[in-house]
């Protein structure tokens, strides 16, 4: 197999356990401190935004993997099957504009918010 198939396979691996994580995230059966760490992972995975702006791709391609892999290894393997089996269905699902878009929205109203609280206005 030549690596870049390889590399497309692990990608779309680690797509699918970051929506498994997620649904994790939200399952009763998780304890709450797996619930938390996958969730943050799972949004950090999905933001747009980079957040640590030096480091660039290195932390999408070094960091985060094992970060997922250290929260997979914290659910037990029976649920982890199940919710990749989930992520695999909601996979082959439509995507959602509707939510794309209000995500997006909810970006500009952050970036807005934050710039209107901190810009620097003049004196009185």
């Amino acid at each position: 197999m030549r690596t870049g198939a390889r590399l497309k396979d692990w990608a779309r691996a680690i797509k699918k356990d970051v929506v498994a994580l997620y649904i994790a995230g939200r399952d009763p059966r998780v304890p709450w401190y797996v619930k938390v760490a996958a969730v943050a992972i799972a949004a950090y995975a999905l933001s747009p935004i980079d957040f640590i702006p030096v480091l660039g791709y290195l932390d999408e391609v070094i960091l985060l993997p094992i970060a997922i892999a250290l929260v997979i290894r914290m659910i037990p393997e029976p649920l982890m099957a199940e919710f990749r089996e989930e992520a695999q269905r909601r996979s082959e699902r439509p995507t959602s504009r509707a939510a794309a878009v209000a995500i997006i929205a909810l970006w500009i109203s952050a970036i807005s918010l934050t710039l209107w609280a901190f810009w620097p206005t003049s004196a009185p």
